[in-house]
């Protein structure tokens, strides 16, 4: 009877906490590492270095920005304050070249700023590219990528343009532009971005382009690295946003209004799905995936910021608004370890 009596206990408790251990492995989805409670929130823009390191963004317009540096074990290790003269740095791509250094898309001023290493506290821009001549209308810079020569590339998500830099010369130029790459005119694209996550696909023969108000993927031939034509790769993802290939060849999207991540075959299906949204925690913090905007690859996962933006102006008719406490979850997949 005792032994009866205490496997009844322990099969009530263990029932009790499956919802709790449901929500902290949430479809493989768990939470990575937590932004300080001073810091800004709506974390957006994230990067890995090669020592597993996560570097995640923030996105304010209205208080000082912070890149926080996170260990493999979800841990604070350091922070880089970012400028807030003559105007506020309002980041959102990142992304390291194959020396180490930083790149950050100024989405506000629309310019690129380099970070040497080592970052800390103390780390301030080695250079600033002018990318968008001065702020001008129109322009909205976002997403960055490499390609395998080590120039940089910058969408713009208002102008529907794709820029390049070339960083051995420090010049930017316009590399392609196109009516599909801007958002959709409203009230039909939503949320009101074009040209978004960028990648290249392991041989170089084209750019993948995330149109996040049309919900596309769109797909950029080159040609000996100079741009040809321009197709739709896959459509109906909602929200996409950042994007990525793994070493299967798979392309991630993250759908930033779906609350999920999702992988594209070749053909442009969707092959896999990864997350939802679960509600929001005692403690203010999402449940799952809410409003993912951002991936990065490290170690054969895939680390996404819970940007949790709110967008529409009627107040209390979205979840992002009750959220207090902001996150980056963590996503394994497998595979070659990055």
């Amino acid at each position: 009877m005792r032994r009866l009596f205490l496997t009844i206990i322990v099969t009530g408790s263990l029932l009790f906490l499956m919802p709790f251990f449901a929500h902290s492995d949430q479809d493989g989805v768990v939470r990575f590492a937590t932004l300080p409670k001073r810091s800004p929130g709506h974390p957006e823009g994230i990067a890995a270095d090669e020592k597993r390191n996560i570097y995640v963004a923030t996105f304010d317009f209205a208080a000082q920005n912070i890149i926080h540096i996170f260990g493999r074990n979800g841990r604070l290790q350091d922070s880089i304050p970012l400028p807030t003269s003559p105007n506020f740095v309002v980041p959102l791509g990142l992304a390291f070249d194959t020396a180490g250094n930083l790149y950050v898309a100024d989405f506000f001023n629309g310019d690129v700023l380099k970070f040497v290493p080592p970052f800390n506290s103390s780390s301030i821009p080695a250079a600033t590219f002018d990318v968008c001549g001065g702020v001008p209308a129109g322009c909205g810079l976002n997403a960055i990528t490499f390609d395998a020569g080590g120039d940089l590339y910058v969408s713009d998500s208002f102008g529907g343009n794709i820029f390049m830099i070339d960083l051995s010369s420090g010049t930017s130029s316009l590399f392609f532009a196109d009516e599909r790459l801007k958002p959709a005119p409203p009230p039909h694209g939503f949320p009101p971005f074009g040209a978004n996550g960028l990648a290249f696909n392991a041989n170089g023969s084209a750019l993948f382009i995330a149109n996040t108000a049309d919900d596309r993927i769109l797909k950029l031939n080159l040609m000996g690295g100079s741009p040809t034509t321009l197709e739709t790769f896959a459509e109906s993802i909602n929200g996409a946003d950042g994007i990525l290939f793994d070493e299967k060849g798979r392309l991630w999207v993250a759908a930033n209004q779906a609350d999920e991540v999702v992988a594209l075959n070749a053909n442009g299906r969707i092959v896999e799905r990864r997350g939802s949204f679960e509600g929001v925690g005692r403690d203010g913090a999402p449940r799952g995936l809410l409003f993912p905007a951002s991936i990065v690859l490290s170690h054969g996962s895939i680390f996404v910021t819970n940007t949790a933006l709110v967008l529409t102006p009627a107040a209390g008719d979205e979840p992002e608004e009750d959220v207090t406490t902001f996150t980056v979850s963590r996503i394994p997949i497998g595979g070659v370890r990055h």
